[in-house]
């Protein structure tokens, strides 16, 4: 029986999906198998000698510990794509806010009635100030192409927009998701001096921190309205802040509050409404479940952050899973072991991911306990599994 431990409130259509006869899930276990969480920090969190995976139903993992995840042997996945569709919406949601002034607008018309007024009255001669262009023909930017990136760019091309994406890591699969008339340019400054919108969909990293600083600000055109969805960090609110008071940029729009950039003016500040849809929930739950469930079972790693992805049809009538450092002779090392025994390797496979490395052997026979214990003490092996 696995134990799994949730953090947050998970959607109870992806924990449904645990078999009760093999799984008990609660939030409040101990010596978990396995984690199951969304926003909740973890950074400190004393993991138990059980603990085999963490699944986070969502796309940023800066509230899990990676690297020492990784150390431990423990497998950390994530569900990219899953809320892609929700944020998708909030982009165009932004996009159009932040042209039309439509949150001043709405705040205008009550505070006339506040006041007394009548205020079909004033109208006319009010809307004047909330005047702003519309999406139709202007050039949006897109930076990060992914499973998000992919669908804002797309969508916006259909309303009417010209599109530029900047990706200096576009997988095959994110490319054959955009449509062909999607500019994809390879320097970024060509993407700052043409965009009247620019949308950002990049995971938070040491080299994404404070990427919108003033330098990319000044290659920007005068007037842009920029749209953070991913991660506040990502932008220099310094910078930003200047830009706003020159007029450099005409609205800034963003998933991340915090005080400073609220009161600012020209600042539509939401409280990271990205993923906040039931659809999305639910799809991410049921996303970190299945992975979870496919890893505890059968060993195969699929959207992992901190492993490689690794995934075999199971064959043989036993499956060893190795998680060791990726360095030379390491698979010599354990087949070696294992042909001690006389087993015969019936499928292997066998990836890396930076400095780590994960290896799935079947065997056409059971090997001895002692054979495994061996493979576990092999220098720089990190983790074992017999399934």
């Amino acid at each position: 029986m696995y134990q799994i431990k949730t953090f947050n409130k998970i959607s109870p259509v992806g924990l449904s999906r645990f078999d009760p006869e093999h799984y008990a899930v609660s939030d409040s276990c101990t010596g978990e198998d396995a984690i199951v969480v969304r926003s909740a920090k973890l950074l400190d969190y004393a993991f138990s000698p059980n603990l085999l995976a963490i699944a986070r139903a969502g796309a940023g993992v800066n509230n899990i510990p990676l690297e020492r995840c990784s150390q431990s042997g423990i497998a950390v996945f994530n569900t990219p794509g899953a809320n892609a569709n929700a944020v998708k919406e909030l982009v165009l949601c932004a996009m159009l806010i932040g042209s039309r002034d439509v949150d001043g607008a709405i705040r205008w018309v009550r505070e006339q009635v506040d006041s007394g007024i009548d205020v079909t009255t004033v109208v006319e001669k009010g809307k004047s100030a909330f005047i702003g262009p519309e999406l139709y023909k202007k050039t949006l930017g897109v930076i990060g192409l992914g499973a998000i990136g992919s669908l804002v760019a797309n969508v916006a091309l259909s309303m009417g927009m010209d599109v530029y994406g900047y990706d200096p890591f576009l997988s095959v699969e994110s490319a054959l998701r955009l449509d062909r008339h999607i500019h994809v340019v390879k320097d970024i400054r060509e993407l700052y001096k043409r965009a009247d919108y620019i949308t950002v969909h990049i995971h938070f990293t040491s080299q994404t921190e404070k990427m919108i600083n003033a330098d990319a600000i000044a290659s920007m055109k005068r007037g842009v309205r920029f749209i953070n969805l991913a991660r506040g960090e990502i932008v220099d609110d310094d910078a930003m802040l200047s830009a706003l008071d020159t007029g450099k940029v005409a609205a800034y729009i963003t998933d991340f509050p915090n005080n400073r950039i609220v009161k600012a003016p020209h600042v539509i500040a939401m409280p990271h409404l990205g993923a906040s849809t039931p659809e999305s929930e639910q799809n991410c739950a049921v996303m970190a479940v299945d992975e979870l469930r496919d890893y505890l079972e059968n060993g195969n790693i699929r959207n992992s952050v901190n492993l490689p992805n690794v995934t075999l049809e199971r064959s043989g009538v036993m499956r060893l899973c190795v998680i060791h450092r990726n360095i030379p002779a390491m698979l010599a090392n354990i087949t070696t072991l294992l042909a001690k025994d006389g087993a015969n390797v019936e499928n292997l496979s066998n990836k890396s991911k930076g400095d780590y490395a994960y290896t799935l052997v079947d065997l056409n026979t059971r090997v001895d306990d002692s054979v495994i214990e061996d493979v576990r003490n092999l220098p720089n092996v990190v983790r074992v599994r017999v399934i």
